[in-house]
């Protein structure tokens, strides 16, 4: 089994799921991560399998310490959150977790680009099906969006690959030196970036992420932008473009969650934020840093999965997700909010929860490589991430008086056991790395020699949290939840979209019904002239016939004189054409 690539262990599973009767697929769908997981610890570092295929050797496992660490963390929380989802009884959406895990799997493990870009667009079809589960007008429409958008990226991708191909001569994943592989590169890069949601590319998951069903948005945190880190770890380690474009979207992330209303949209923009790090951490390139990167997407990867379900069992309990409906639920879902605390402590980087031990790595080399500029300004969006995910959500959920006034107080539906216990495995996951950072830091690409429980580190952690907690004190009528829309940089495509649609949909298909009619209504006049085709012709040339008998061929056909004529005459103007030509 050492050779076996992982990814064929869910997407047999996704085969077979569906032919299961429904008491059943729930818990088979912890089968095949369960199954990766422990293949992952039996897998050597160094193993690999080849593939023939055509005329190429495809490459679809290379293990070494980066791809088991990726690979471990997305069967766990694919794990987690199948015991989250245990209730569901929608084969559509468990089949296609199934696959968008697969794909996950699969470029993580990929040794070569045909490969890795099978399952790069394997990953785009699951997700999306995990947004149009949810079944409601937007999750359409935000799932046609969001399709679009990756299947532009994945033709850029492949225009890259294809030239990288050509330029090379091989279909090896390789590293790029920074400033490298010309066009090919680039090419690669942006199809990369695109997934990783860097801004200007990434107003498709804060469109799509809040629209998707309650257990899918779980999946949808963990797995598209986290497979995206991965791969820039692997080919562009130490572009420092990536700095600065991981600095920009730790900030922009953090004004836009500060800003939005809808819970789940908060936590999408936090994505943004927090990938911002990893991709700052791979910018840099150092051994510290890609630790710190590597480390932040493991870490992450556990807090947003519980944020995500913390937010999901409050719209599963309440039907609503917007603060500005939302209110005076300490004393209603209490356990849903100590669950949901434990992963806001640990994004904000609280000592003793996860993200204290990996955000701090990154933040930390940027420090020791004297980018101050980026240090300080990565510091600024740890404290709005606190601001927005640890004070503002859960207060104006929680703790703020209910919107809804007392004569339409919110009705709350019991959540299923599976939510609570789900959210439990992964806040224990959080507060057990928190504690015990060497559990995390042994599986690192580099030796580790960092120690975030420095006397230094913790005051400083717990000042910067002390700050932003006098500031959301003072701020809070400033920062009370306003029902509008964000404008976002996907305005660039959504405004067009109705003269888009007007111009290449509605006058293309109303041509097209035109000329269907067009050609109807000749094909009617044709039949009516062709019930009797003599008494038709007759017009032409002047000979009276009664147009109102029906047509008879053995009383009405032509005499056999007129066929010879026409056949003499054509053979006549033939000779001539050959002759004279």
């Amino acid at each position: 089994m050492t050779d076996m690539p992982p990814a064929l262990i869910p997407l047999v599973g996704a085969i077979l799921l569906p032919l299961l009767p429904k008491r059943l697929r729930g818990f088979f769908f912890l089968a095949p991560p369960a199954l990766c997981l422990y293949l992952l610890t039996r897998l050597p570092q160094g193993s690999s399998a080849t593939w023939e295929f055509l005329s190429y050797t495809l490459h679809p496992l290379v293990a070494d310490r980066l791809s088991l660490l990726f690979g471990s963390i997305f069967s766990i929380i694919v794990f987690i959150g199948g015991v989250y989802g245990l209730h569901l009884k929608d084969r559509f959406q468990q089949t296609a977790a199934l696959l968008y895990y697969a794909g996950a799997m699969g470029v993580t493990f990929a040794g070569d680009y045909l490969t890795l870009y099978a399952f790069w667009e394997l990953m785009a079809v699951g997700s999306v099906v995990l947004i149009w589960a949810r079944r409601t007008e937007e999750s359409s429409r935000a799932g046609g969006r969001y399709i679009l958008v990756h299947l532009a990226g994945g033709v850029i991708l492949l225009a890259g690959i294809l030239l990288q191909i050509q330029n090379s001569g091989s279909l090896s994943i390789q590293s790029f030196l920074p400033g490298s592989g010309g066009t090919a590169a680039w090419l690669i890069l942006i199809g990369f970036a695109l997934n990783a949601a860097v801004p200007p590319l990434h107003a498709w998951l804060p469109d799509a992420y809040p629209r998707g069903t309650v257990t899918g948005s779980v999946f949808l945190s963990a797995l598209t932008t986290k497979t995206a880190v991965y791969v820039l770890i692997r080919c562009y380690s130490g572009w420092e473009v990536l700095l600065w474009a991981g600095v920009i979207m730790s900030l922009y992330g953090v004004i836009y969650a500060i800003l939005a209303n809808d819970i789940r949209l908060i936590l999408a923009y936090h994505i943004v934020s927090q990938v911002g790090f990893m991709v700052a951490g791979i910018g840099l390139g150092t051994e510290m840093a890609i630790n710190g990167a590597a480390a932040h997407a493991f870490c992450h990867i556990l807090y947003k999965a519980l944020l995500f379900m913390g937010a999901g069992t409050v719209l599963y309990q309440t039907g609503h997700s917007r603060l500005t409906d939302l209110g005076g639920l300490s004393k209603r879902l209490p356990v849903v909010l100590i669950l949901y605390m434990v992963g806001a402590v640990s994004i904000s980087g609280l000592p003793l929860f996860n993200g204290f031990i990996s955000k701090s790595m990154t933040i930390s080399a940027a420090e020791q490589a004297g980018i101050i500029p980026a240090f300080l300004l990565l510091e600024l969006a740890s404290v709005g991430t606190f601001l927005s995910v640890g004070l503002k959500l859960p207060y104006f959920t929680w703790y703020s008086s209910p919107k809804q006034g007392p004569s339409k107080e919110i009705e709350i539906n019991p959540a299923p056991k599976n939510m609570i216990l789900g959210m439990s495995l992964a806040a224990a996951a959080c507060f057990l790395l928190g504690v015990a950072p060497g559990l995390l830091y042994r599986f690192l690409p580099y030796p580790v020699h960092y120690q975030a429980y420095t006397p230094a580190h913790v005051v400083g952690a717990l000042q910067l949290l002390f700050f932003a907690g006098v500031v959301f004190f003072f701020l809070i009528p400033k920062l009370s939840p306003k029902p509008g829309f964000l404008i976002d940089t996907d305005c660039a495509y959504r405004m067009p979209a109705p003269l888009a649609r007007l111009l290449f949909v509605k006058y293309v298909v109303s041509a097209f019904e035109n000329v269907q009619i067009g050609g109807n209504r000749l094909a009617a006049a044709l039949a009516r002239r062709s019930r009797n085709p003599v008494a038709f012709l007759s017009g032409f040339v002047g000979r009276p016939v009664d147009k109102t008998q029906a047509f008879d061929p053995d009383r009405q056909r032509p005499p056999i004189q007129v066929a010879i004529s026409l056949t003499l005459l054509f053979v006549v103007v033939m000779a001539l054409w050959i002759t004279l030509r």
